[in-house]
């Protein structure tokens, strides 16, 4: 089982973001980390409980330096401009989702980890996609301000928009060479009612998500990332 743990001692005092301790990541680790901070900011601009001017600024400007760096960090692991801003990137999604904190994303990622050691950020990777779409219903107009954002054209309407947003960050994560699939890391069939199971339990982010979700809709997802 994964959780989450959140007490006040645990927020830092000062952060010291050097890049020098990250040169040389593998890409695998540096997709997967880079990846969850990005969802640390989606997840923040479009929560239903916390969302707030502060922490839509916070998460834009993170999402804007992770999709633009993120490749590159992949790609040349000792790139000093990337690896900087990557870590600015994360601490800003970090200060996002700490005044206005993940949703489903995350609490469907939960019990890939604890279930199949499916690595945090890889996770949250894998269930993305598929969460953006099922939360499009009610987020759309947010999306289309991330694709902004992220320097996406302001062409079609809000629905339009919005598919581009999530169609950006599949095709980043497809750059990035990340596994896509569930069943690429060891995921079985038969458990996806078992992970449903487990996530709808995640009450603590699932009370954030913008659209509320049943167990037998869990599994849908969950399918749909198989």
């Amino acid at each position: 089982h994964k959780s989450g743990v959140v007490s006040a001692p645990l927020f830092a005092d000062q952060v010291f973001l050097d890049a020098e301790l990250t040169l040389g990541l593998p890409a695998s680790h540096t997709a997967a980390t880079g990846v969850d901070a990005m969802v640390h900011a989606i997840e923040a601009y479009t929560g239903r409980v916390r969302k707030n001017p502060v922490s839509d600024h916070l998460a834009r400007s993170a999402l804007a330096l992770l999709f633009r760096h993120l490749v590159t960090a992949c790609r040349e692991p000792r790139h000093r401009g990337a690896r900087e801003a990557m870590l600015l990137g994360a601490m800003l999604a970090g200060q996002a989702f700490a005044n206005s904190p993940v949703g489903l994303v995350h609490g469907m990622a939960y019990p890939l980890g604890g279930y199949f050691h499916v690595p945090h950020g890889l996770s949250n990777a894998l269930m993305l996609a598929p969460v953006l779409r099922f939360n499009a219903r009610a987020c759309a107009a947010l999306y289309a301000e991330l694709g902004d954002a992220i320097g996406l054209p302001s062409e079609g309407d809000v629905s339009t928009r919005a598919e581009a947003f999530i169609s950006a960050l599949e095709a980043l994560m497809d750059a990035a060479q990340m596994p896509r699939r569930l069943r690429d890391v060891g995921v079985t069939e038969e458990y996806l009612p078992i992970l449903a199971a487990d996530a709808i339990t995640q009450h603590r982010v699932l009370v954030n998500n913008p659209v509320a979700i049943t167990e037998e809709e869990m599994v849908g997802l969950y399918r749909q990332a198989f």
